[in-house]
């Protein structure tokens, strides 16, 4: 089996991390949640953007970056980044990669993309510096479909059913 690992370094909006827990509870994604976070894992909001997904994620916490990293010692990093020189979809994804995001407000650490230049993804935009990225759970789903897409789905169901018809 496949896994895929979705990693949100010190998130701060809540409605955005149950976003991506949903994400990762319907692809079978494993969630890593660095801290600090801006909420509470109890917040009603949090649980609310991700509905009745919680008892489907796996999902893993640290106390910080540095802990994150001597954890997964060995991983196959890509950091997701308005800053990256790579297209995200450019990019081969290993078993077991990691998909790393930053918080909503400042993004990844500089010295972690300066360190990791060969590693560093962007989705396209428009060059305008009022766009200046888009919203953290649809770069995250981009992100881990792409992913998905390149290994086959694996795991996921590929077609669906209507409720009162046949095909």
């Amino acid at each position: 089996m496949s896994t895929l690992n979705i990693v949100l370094v010190e998130p701060q909006i809540p409605q955005n991390t149950g976003n991506v827990a949903r994400t990762c509870a319907t692809t079978g994604a494993r969630l890593h949640l660095v801290e600090p976070m801006g909420f509470k894992v109890d917040d009603a909001k949090l649980k609310r953007a991700g509905l009745d997904y919680w008892h489907l994620l796996d999902i893993t916490y640290y106390p910080s970056l540095d802990n994150f990293f001597e954890v997964n010692k060995g991983g196959s990093f890509f950091y997701f980044t308005t800053k990256g020189k790579n297209v995200y979809s450019d990019m081969t994804y290993p078993d077991n990669c990691f998909l790393v995001f930053g918080k909503e407000t400042a993004g990844l650490p500089e010295s972690l993309l300066h360190d990791n230049p060969d590693c560093c993804v962007r989705l396209p935009m428009i060059d305008n510096t009022s766009a200046r990225s888009l919203n953290l759970s649809n770069t995250v789903a981009i992100g881990a479909f792409e992913v998905l897409r390149q290994w086959g789905f694996p795991d996921l169901l590929l077609e669906g059913k209507l409720r009162n018809y046949e095909w």
